[in-house]
């Protein structure tokens, strides 16, 4: 059995045939009730809530058996709405082009207008988690929290998660129209048309700020990619060079991305102590550790806002709780529970929501978010004013990292 750890947070389960549906009269059953009974035993097996939304699973799943499953498609749309029935937007299937996307994503390119999104669980409404740096969707303004009402004229009620996603992605310079709505009061839904472009997933920025009387090593990771560990490493050794003697760490607007490139940047940061735990449906607690040489024991503020979310969330707790860094911003975007994503035999897939987690001192999160040691709310800046005068969350973590009462000494 192979295991990939993604974000939202996903672990990613290739499914051969040790956990292939198995029932002594499965010969009588056609491939399309197969296929629907081996989703139905993953949710089964997996599910986090026990209660299925407090519903008899069993009963469910002999309801949509019955169902005429006379090709792919209708047999699809029957496990969409058994998975409906749990109520939860992050239990869902992954047709295979929809799996292939998230492949694609989590390779550190793709083409499209560049958004993350997510469902809100209170409004259902499908809500923006943040725009990607440099991309179209950042460049129109489009904002962490705006709810997208309409993709090219459909109404986002109507769609799943998945289907929303790869309505917005496209070729390389063909447009589609998003219909926005803001969180400001007096702000009217607004048409946005977008350009697709190619989206490079660059995932380090980093900078050193020679502005103060402390050389302040700046690093900014925009989503927790395939490369994002390896690149923090290298970044961090090079402003250690340049003589760095504290650092900012913006996740600010930061989707998340692959857990595991989560656990081991938290590792750079941290020579001890827990990252996270996660708990099962039985309240069985596993956790991620370090206990590893870290990049650099220098002073250390984490920049973070609303848009910061999911693996984003769990680095920021685990340096928090762990004292080893103060935390400035707005509270962060609260999304605590992990998915599993199970690949079927058809190339399709299954997100199930089968763990939460919880930071070091046992803090659940989840629609709750992080709250910062120092808020600082601002509003909306662009991409170019990050990290400059008209960024105060920066400013204020510069002041920080540079004041002379120690006020890092714990975190450093």
């Amino acid at each position: 059995m192979v295991k990939k750890v993604f974000s939202f947070v996903l672990v990613v389960f290739f499914w051969f045939a040790s956990l292939c549906w198995y029932a002594p009269d499965a010969h009588a059953f056609t491939e399309e009730q197969k296929l629907l009974l081996q989703s139905w035993r993953i949710v089964n097996q997996s599910y986090l809530d026990e209660t299925f939304n407090h519903q008899n699973w069993w009963r469910l799943r002999e309801k949509f058996v019955k169902k005429p499953l006379r090709d792919r498609e209708e047999t699809y749309t029957a496990i969409e709405e058994m998975l409906a029935s749990l109520d939860d937007p992050f239990t869902r299937l992954l047709r295979p082009e929809q799996y292939h996307s998230l492949q694609v994503n989590t390779s550190g390119e793709l083409s499209g207008v560049g958004l993350q999104i997510n469902v809100n669980p209170e409004t259902k409404l499908l809500e923006v988690v943040s725009p990607l740096a440099g991309s179209p969707a950042e460049a129109a303004g489009i904002k962490p929290r705006d709810s997208i009402l309409e993709i090219d004229g459909v109404n986002t009620k109507t769609l799943t998660l998945d289907e929303a996603a790869a309505k917005m992605r496209g070729a390389v310079g063909t447009k589609v129209s998003l219909r926005i709505s803001s969180q400001e009061k007096a702000a009217k839904p607004r048409t946005v048309d977008l350009v697709r472009d190619r989206i490079t997933l660059n995932p380090v920025y980093t900078a050193l700020d020679t502005n103060t009387d402390k050389k302040i090593g700046y690093v900014r990771l925009n989503q927790f990619s395939a490369n994002a560990a390896k690149e923090i490493a290298h970044g961090v050794s090079k402003l250690e060079q340049q003589g760095a003697e504290a650092y900012i760490l913006d996740l600010r607007n930061n989707p998340g991305g692959l857990l595991q490139a989560g656990v081991e940047i938290a590792r750079m940061w941290l020579d001890d102590g827990t990252i996270v735990y996660t708990v099962n449906r039985q309240g069985a607690l596993g956790s991620f550790d370090s206990n590893s040489e870290i990049l650099t024991k220098d002073p250390l503020v984490v920049l973070v806002n609303q848009g910061t979310a999911s693996a984003s969330e769990i680095l920021a707790g685990a340096l928090q709780d762990n004292e080893r860094a103060l935390l400035v911003g707005e509270t962060t975007f609260g999304k605590g529970l992990i998915q599993s994503l199970f690949e079927l035999p058809d190339g399709a897939g299954l997100a199930v929501t089968v763990a939460k987690y919880e930071t070091p001192n046992h803090t659940d999160i989840n629609k709750l978010g992080i709250t910062p040691d120092d808020v600082i709310s601002q509003q909306p800046i662009t991409y170019a004013q990050i990290a400059t005068e008209a960024d105060l969350q920066y400013q204020e973590a510069l002041r920080l990292v540079t004041s002379k009462d120690n006020v890092l000494a714990k975190a450093g």
